[in-house]
This record gives structure tokens, sequence and C-alpha cells, in this order.
């Protein structure tokens, strides 16, 4: 799959304008690059990603004028008894975010996917709690990722992560510059209510989803080393 279909078919329907893709176009190199130093830094293959031609919005509650800007997410498809994780990255993060920006959303991201599928390998994915607003969710957020140091073997990339989510991600030069050149000149956009953002499945239909043993015992060891590293924290 080409990551930049969806984008390239907006362009060509009108809806995302020729500096704005040539733009997008331009700067996912370093997309790439954040993508192959991921999967250098932690040894494991980076799941199927895709840039989103919109900005994500998330809001508490549909009549709600707070909101939240979600650069990137990660979405799990089951398909043919077969789990598919899709990372979603939106083409303001990659038309106006800094280097060190994007390789960190796309390292967070990575352990989004990692807790899924350990969450789908135990059976633990219905017990996946509702958040109301913004704060609950970055609390939620910070307390099920895997331990970025038990993850990546990548001093910088670490760097980048303790930085730009020290307890969620914040940039706000970032979230003025989307502000600016995109949600105010009108360009597409997605809103999400947080309580819908999450997935639900029957123990049926996780039974039957086949998962990777090699990738497993791979988080299985991460897992371990990542509670050694917050016993650590505690100590």
């Amino acid at each position: 799959m080409d990551p930049l279909v969806k984008v390239k078919e907006a362009h060509q329907k009108g809806i995302i304008p020729d500096e704005i893709y040539s733009l997008v176009k331009e700067r996912f190199p370093i997309t790439i690059a954040g993508i192959n130093r991921i999967e250098k830094a932690s040894g494991i293959a980076f799941p199927v990603a895709y840039v989103e031609p919109s900005i994500v919005l998330s809001t508490p509650q549909p009549s709600s004028y707070q909101y939240g800007i979600l650069f990137a997410r990660t979405i799990p498809i089951i398909f043919d008894q077969k789990l598919q994780v899709v990372i979603q990255i939106t083409a303001p993060l990659v038309a106006y975010g800094l280097k060190g920006t994007i390789h960190a959303i796309l390292a967070h991201e990575f352990l989004h996917y990692l807790e899924l599928i350990r969450k789908f390998s135990k059976m633990d994915i219905l017990s996946d709690e509702l958040t109301s607003n913004l704060f609950e969710s970055v609390y939620a957020d910070e307390t099920r990722l895997f331990e970025p140091r038990a993850v990546f073997n990548d001093k910088t990339l670490l760097l980048h992560i303790t930085k730009k989510f020290p307890a969620g991600f914040r940039d706000y030069k970032l979230e003025d510059k989307v502000i600016k050149y995109w949600i105010e000149k009108d360009l597409p956009k997605s809103n999400i209510a947080l309580d819908t953002n999450i997935v639900k499945l029957s123990v049926e239909s996780l039974a039957k989803i086949k998962l990777d043993p090699k990738l497993l015992k791979i988080i299985e060891a991460l897992e371990q080393k990542s509670k050694k590293i917050r016993k650590k924290k505690l100590y």
C-alpha cells in the first residue's frame, strides 16, 4: 500500500491544495526515516502506516468547545480472522512537524501497537476503560504503555520521547502552526469523541485471532523488562 495514496486522492479531488500536497510529499521522507529508525532501535517491524489527509480533533463531548489535536492514531482492524494494526499519521504532522517531534510521535504510536498486541494476546482488550476528558485520557495512556527504555536502543530517540511526552504529548509550536495553516484555513478535519476512540471485541472474536508467536515472545520479554524499570523508578 502506498502510504500517501489517500493524500494523493484528496489532492486530485481538490480537497487539499497544491502547496500542501507538495509540502507533504517533500517532507514525507522524514516519516520514513523515523519508521526505519524505530525498527532499528527496537528490532521489531513497524506496522502498516498511512498518511490521513486531515487533522483529527478529539472532544470530551460532542457539544464541547474543548478539543485536543491527535497527530497520529493506532487503529486495530480485524479481517478474515487476522489482526492488522494500522498507524494513521495525519498530513499536518508530516507537513509541519519537526524531525524530533515526528519521530517521537511515531515511537509513541509504536508503543501503542505493542500494547494492543499484548492485550489481544491476553484477551484483555475487553477491559479497556472509557475516558471522558483529555486529562483522564492522558493519564490512562501513560499508565498503559511499555517503558520506552525497555523497547528502544536509541538515546536520541528516547530523549525526544521524554521531552515530547512527559505527561501526554504537547508541542505548542506545532499546534499553533496546525491551527493557523490548517484548521483556520478550513482544510479537512475529522472529529471524534474520546470515549469512542476504543476497541471492544467479543471473547469469541478474540479467540479466533491469529498472532505471530515470535512477536508475542518479544513482547513478553519487553513487558518483564518494563516492569523492572518501573520498580527501579519507585525505589
